[in-house]
């Protein structure tokens, strides 16, 4: 019956069955087709009803559970930042996004794949963190050895001991001086929100100072380049075109990646 249906179709509208007439044309008769091909002997597959619902806590422990996934759910939410401002990831990122800006090569290396390299150099650099965090605090709180609040306390403390190491007296002297807080008597003293604040921009002065160091060679090149022209009398001809090959070549020449990698390295020693 299905053939004879679609006879009938051709004879009557062959002049609509063009390639967007056909096209149109599957549209409607394709679904009704498996429809009635497939209705009667589809198996039915059984989806399961998933209900959350919000009660009354009648006893502390049920409360406390609730507040531990509170947080939970917030730290979930705030782990992009926290590795950000708690990380060398800021330092990397930025070191890496001046390396792209003074090659000229716009986006080239695309954000995708410097994000992944920053994130990628920025566990290697916090593998002894990481490594002291997994064995003094992680570990033997789910071995039941330890108390959470225990564990949090050991935990902040290499990441502590990390922040500080990069962390100028000049930030930290800064923050203290806006929040009024009294000055500390040792690094225990030093809460977190002045820790990390002045942690942070130790980076980016860090980071800028590497990228400076990184601009100059190719300052370098656009000048000469420019001056080439000039001096040629080709002055439609923008500097930038015919530098980027030769900012290329010598970024390839020397093993730029290889140096600015080593270099982000040695700056955590």
């Amino acid at each position: 019956m299905t053939v004879t249906v679609l006879r009938q179709i051709w004879r009557r509208h062959r002049t609509f069955l063009t390639a967007g007439g056909v096209a149109v044309l599957a549209l409607w008769v394709i679904p009704a087709i498996a429809a009635a091909a497939v209705a009667p002997t589809a198996p039915t597959v059984p989806i399961p009803q998933i209900n959350i619902g919000i009660g009354q806590a009648h006893n502390p422990q049920q409360v406390a559970t609730a507040l531990q996934i509170l947080l939970l759910l917030t730290v979930l939410s705030l782990a992009p930042t926290l590795l950000v401002l708690l990380t060398s990831f800021t330092r990397v990122i930025v070191v890496l996004s001046f390396v792209r800006t003074a090659l000229g090569t716009q986006q080239v290396p695309p954000n995708q794949v410097l994000v992944g390299l920053a994130l990628l150099l920025t566990f290697f650099i916090m593998n002894p963190v990481i490594n002291d965090i997994n064995h003094n605090a992680l570990q033997p709180y789910m071995k039941n050895q330890i108390s959470q609040s225990q564990a949090l306390n050991r935990a902040a403390k290499p990441l502590r001991k990390f922040m500080f190491k990069q962390t100028r007296e000049k930030d930290l002297a800064l923050f203290y001086s806006l929040s009024k807080e009294p000055q500390p008597k040792t690094r225990a003293d030093v809460p977190f929100y002045i820790l990390v604040p002045a942690f942070v921009i130790s980076e980016l002065k860090t980071a800028f100072e590497i990228g400076f160091a990184i601009y100059i060679p190719f300052i370098v090149i656009d000048m000469v380049v420019a001056s080439i022209l000039l001096s040629m009398g080709m002055m439609m001809i923008p500097p930038v075109i015919i530098s980027l090959p030769f900012k290329i070549l010598i970024f390839l020449l020397v093993d730029g990646w290889n140096l600015t990698v080593a270099a982000l390295f040695q700056s955590y020693r």
